[in-house]
């Protein structure tokens, strides 16, 4: 005798627990979308402070010279810079950090002028000066800890770090020549300024 009450589910009822599922998981993408594009700005942002902060303190404990190129999109080279006598030889690539694909080093239409620490005016995304050694421009941190160009003038600026089209996920990093001090910064909707991170 066949039992007629163990019957199973029905292709209808299937259904409809697979569409309740995708609709639960698209609902849970959705609310998840905000906080992986933060995790990128915010691993851009830790990415670039790291790296200058790094090779400045590498540079005191080393007494060595590293010259910084950012490179847009988001390319950071690092590069030793020997000492020789008459000339000092070629910079050699040690370094090669690359920031989230949907990050760039970039500005935005509303950016305030002047930028961080004083710094340019939010229409430059890199305001450090031009190394004629490397063709564009670049910092080079010296074994006392400052940050000055090739001509050895001390190179004050900003490198800003944005998602295009999203303005305040922005984030930038200011570096004083003299002294080498490295400080971080987000952009804040309130008065549209930019605050210390």
């Amino acid at each position: 005798m066949k039992s007629t009450t163990n019957r199973g589910f029905t292709l209808l009822e299937m259904l409809i627990t697979i569409a309740i599922g995708l609709i639960m998981a698209g609902v849970t993408f959705m609310t998840l979308m905000p906080s992986l594009k933060m995790n990128h700005v915010n691993s851009a942002y830790d990415t670039t402070l790291s790296v200058i902060r790094n090779y400045r303190n590498l540079s005191i404990t080393q007494s060595k010279r590293y010259i910084l190129t950012f490179t847009a999109p988001g390319t950071i080279t690092v590069q030793y810079w020997g000492v020789g006598v008459p000339v000092s030889p070629a910079p050699v690539t040690v370094a090669t950090f690359t920031l989230p694909p949907d990050i760039q080093f970039a500005v935005q239409a509303g950016f305030p002028n002047p930028g961080p620490d004083g710094f340019g005016t939010g229409t430059t995304a890199n305001t450090f000066n031009n190394c004629v050694l490397v063709g564009q421009s670049c910092l080079i941190f010296y074994p006392d800890g400052s940050a000055q160009d090739d001509l050895g003038n001390f190179n004050n600026g900003v490198i800003y770090m944005t998602r295009p089209g999203d303005l305040y996920s922005s984030r930038a990093v200011s570096v004083f020549g003299t002294t080498g001090r490295v400080r971080g910064w987000r952009l804040l909707q309130t008065g549209n300024t930019w605050g210390q991170q």
